[in-house]
């Protein structure tokens, strides 16, 4: 009885240990499966918070909220223990790419590989488009939200400056929670390189004292024209117009000067009314820029086109017809503004 109480024992030890090692095999096994199985991302693009402080647990549960993941929060902290990162996770937003597997996952996460947002300042904006568009961007921490533009200025450590024209239109990447001022700071900065450089390089015999006063007229071209091969061309006109002491007659200024009294039309009596911005009633540039020029502007302002034209008139198309004299330009007026083409 005793040999056969022993016998039975060994039995079934061994078939505990044989469950044993099938389990731990299997557990392997699934694991080693989770480990390189692309996360489900549903939606492109889809990212993940990272909290300072969170754990495992924390990101499992966002994960699974995200249908993402389904594997237990064990599974994770192993394959951290694996990878060496346990302890070492960065906090931060990670973006869910496509094919991406738990391995790449907490690889990011312990590389501090955080998701790379962009923000584009559009060429052509005015400041208060840029500090609306900012504002709109809830991924962004808005620390200038509630400040005017002189106290803006003056955060930035630019006090007295006009902000009109100084931020370097661009693409400026940034990541979650980065500051609105950060974006600021780096486009006031790119902005005074690229103009530098630019005044560095100029053409000879220009009218303009300054790299600002270039800035004025690049913006001028900026919101005349959205064509590149025209720019150079009537930045040219410009230039002849103010070497001549005319008047440089150019409507954005105009609607610059009006602020929030212009409503989508610009009238005679507009023309006609005085604003330190109407280049129809006053000689010379407008006192500061009228929209953030880019860089094309910039070098299209200091290598202007030479020749004799002296006017432009929209065609209705993007283009322009130029005109070196009053009565060709007249004529072309009533043809592509007043539909009287002869």
């Amino acid at each position: 009885m005793k040999v056969r109480g022993i016998a039975l024992w060994r039995v079934i030890l061994l078939v505990v240990l044989v469950a044993a090692i099938a389990v731990g095999s299997w557990l392997v096994f699934d694991w080693s499966r989770f480990a390189r199985t692309p996360l489900s991302v549903p939606v492109a693009g889809q990212s993940i918070d990272v909290a300072r402080g969170a754990s495992f647990k924390d990101i499992v549960r966002d994960l699974r909220a995200r249908g993402a993941s389904r594997a237990s929060p064990l599974y994770w902290r192993v394959l951290a223990i694996e990878m060496r990162a346990s302890g070492r996770l960065h906090a931060g937003e990670y973006l869910l790419r496509a094919g991406m597997t738990p391995r790449d996952l907490i690889g990011d996460m312990a590389n501090g590989k955080v998701m790379q947002r962009n923000f584009t300042i559009v060429d052509g904006w005015n400041v208060g488009d840029l500090r609306r568009a900012l504002a709109a961007t809830d991924t962004l921490s808005h620390d200038m939200a509630d400040i005017d533009n002189e106290a803006l200025m003056k955060r930035l450590g630019n006090e007295g400056e006009h902000p009109e024209g100084r931020f370097l239109p661009e693409t400026y990447a940034y990541v979650k929670g980065d500051t609105d001022s950060s974006i600021l700071k780096r486009a006031h900065a790119a902005m005074i390189k690229t103009l530098d450089a630019a005044w560095a390089s100029r053409a000879p015999d220009l009218p303009l004292a300054t790299s600002y006063e270039a800035l004025i007229l690049a913006s001028i071209v900026e919101k005349e024209t959205g064509r590149a091969d025209e720019r150079p061309r009537i930045a040219g006109v410009f230039i002849r117009r103010l070497q001549l002491h005319m008047l440089l007659q150019t409507d954005p200024s105009v609607i610059y000067g009006m602020g929030e009294s212009y409503t989508g039309n610009i009238h005679k009596s507009d023309l006609t009314t005085d604003t330190p911005y109407n280049t129809y009633t006053r000689v010379g540039l407008p006192p500061t820029p009228i929209a953030l020029p880019g860089r094309a502007a910039i070098q299209a302002a200091l290598h202007p086109v030479g020749g004799k034209d002296l006017y432009f008139v929209a065609k209705g198309d993007g283009s322009h017809v130029f005109s070196a004299n009053l009565d060709d330009h007249n004529r072309a007026v009533a043809c592509y503004q007043l539909k009287r083409c002869q």
